[in-house]
């Protein structure tokens, strides 16, 4: 009788217990600039050109879609890292007030800061070619002005590639990213199993064939949330480490300067070579090679 009185309570409890909440489903989210519909030169990239309110417009709008794709696939946190240029371009007050903002630069994960192994997928926005493809709009690799190329472990990346390499440290797989034809296509050939949301045809270094703002968001929104569905079956982007990382500059005194540092071999005139111990290290490395100077204040 005893037992069977102990059976029961146990049964009682067990069916009054509260359900525990589900985990988290954590989204990171990079965004940039020069892969959104509609942007096609300088003038809208930075605050002294003429198109950039609203180009900030079209970046926060395709954000906004992606944030809207995700939480149809499930996320339930959602973390947007501002990766344009000073980092200071989506306009805050257009945004849920449930999702964290990275903002500001410098940082030393740049695109990526923010990433930790407590995401379920990450989502580039807006991303562009990398700056050996002679076919993206405004093609470069972390710097339009000094970089020639950027390699991992032997191989051409462009900021996608090299993103989703960082993200697969913390065991996070890239689930979507959207830019223009040219940008994805090169993400897609070596992140496998990435949604895709092309959003702009390139004609050309400054020119392009592009969807408008409101066609550009449904195909962002529904690639997302495509991207959520299968996230189970996507695996994270990794790289043998160490990881060589080698650094082309168009000129060749930076080569030489960096050369002088421990740990940095010059391969060339124009090009130099670290061994990281991994991604987060070969991230700093870059973040402190294109940030640094002794002006620096305050």
């Amino acid at each position: 009788m005893l037992k069977s009185s102990l059976a029961a309570s146990l049964l009682l409890c067990a069916a009054t217990a509260e359900p525990q909440a589900p985990a988290p489903r954590r989204i990171f989210i990079s965004a940039d600039m020069e892969g959104v519909a509609g942007v096609v030169s300088q003038e809208q990239l930075g605050p002294t050109g003429f198109d950039y309110k609203d180009a900030r417009e079209m970046m926060t709008g395709e954000v906004l879609a992606a944030i809207q794709g995700a939480r149809e696939g499930g996320a339930t946190e959602i973390v947007v890292a501002d990766s344009h240029g000073n980092m200071q371009n989506l306009l805050l007050d257009r945004l849920p007030k449930d999702v964290t903002i990275v903002r500001g630069t410098p940082r030393p994960l740049s695109m990526m800061q923010g990433i930790d192994s407590t995401f379920e997928g990450v989502v580039f926005v807006g991303y562009h070619a990398g700056t050996t493809n002679p076919e993206g709009v405004r093609a470069h690799t972390f710097s339009s002005a000094t970089l020639a190329d950027v390699r991992l472990n032997g191989t051409s990346v462009n900021e996608g590639v090299w993103n989703a390499a960082l993200a697969g440290q913390f065991g996070v797989p890239v689930l979507t990213v959207s830019g223009d034809e040219a940008a994805v296509r090169e993400v897609a050939a070596q992140v496998a199993g990435v949604e895709t949301a092309v959003v702009k045809w390139p004609l050309g270094f400054h020119a392009a064939r592009t969807l408008t703002p409101e066609a550009a968001r449904e195909t962002i929104q529904k690639a997302v949330r495509r991207g959520m569905e299968r996230r189970a079956e996507r695996r994270p982007y990794t790289v043998r480490v160490p990881v060589d990382v080698e650094l082309r500059f168009k000129n060749y005194r930076p080569a030489e300067v960096l050369s002088w540092m421990p740990g940095v071999e010059r391969v060339d005139a124009h090009a130099v070579r670290f061994r990281a111990r991994d991604m987060v290290e070969a991230t700093r490395f870059v973040a402190f090679v294109l940030n640094y100077q002794p002006s620096l204040e305050p």
